[in-house]
């Protein structure tokens, strides 16, 4: 037997003598769990962003300090820097893969339920043509894009610097 949900939709915000709010308030339940999980992603990504960041700069302030940075004796640290930034790209994808994957499932949901505003909440397409011209210009690019290229562009100078220091 399926549980009676429809005191708790009717609570949540759902229409009233809604036929479907059983399978409205599971599908809501579902949805603010997706949400969760879909939020707690982005301190992930920044806290890898974070390190890959600061590992690059200290590989780099290690280059400066020892003399020349294209230097045969530098190999190893060029390979390791390349070998982590390949790593911390695989794994910000992960983490940017499955947070896109909350995305679509929240994004089902919303178009199931397009009566219901509870489940329109990441629909934010008319709220972003009223912000500031200013934030809309910087604020175009998704951060998984950034957050990708950065580690691959950090693997790709330091496989230069590696090819560079060997010849």
């Amino acid at each position: 037997m399926t549980p009676d949900h429809s005191d708790d939709a009717r609570r949540a915000g759902a229409p009233t003598g809604d036929p479907h709010a059983d399978e409205r308030a599971l599908d809501y339940d579902t949805y603010r769990t997706l949400l969760d999980l879909w939020k707690s992603e982005n301190p992930i990504k920044t806290n890898k962003l974070q390190v890959l960041l600061a590992v690059n700069a200290l590989l780099v302030s290690g280059l400066k300090v020892s003399g020349d940075v294209i230097d045969p004796d530098n190999w190893l640290v060029h390979l390791a820097g390349a070998v982590f930034s390949a790593i911390w790209t695989l794994s910000i994808g992960r983490t940017a893969l499955f947070q896109e994957i909350w995305q679509m499932k929240l994004t089902r949901l919303q178009h199931k339920w397009k009566d219901d505003p509870r489940f329109q909440i990441l629909d934010t397409r008319q709220d972003k043509r009223e912000a500031p011209a200013l934030l809309r210009r910087f604020g175009f690019v998704p951060s998984r894009l950034y957050l990708l290229f950065s580690p691959f562009a950090f693997a790709a100078a330091w496989v230069i610097l590696l090819v560079a220091s060997l010849r």
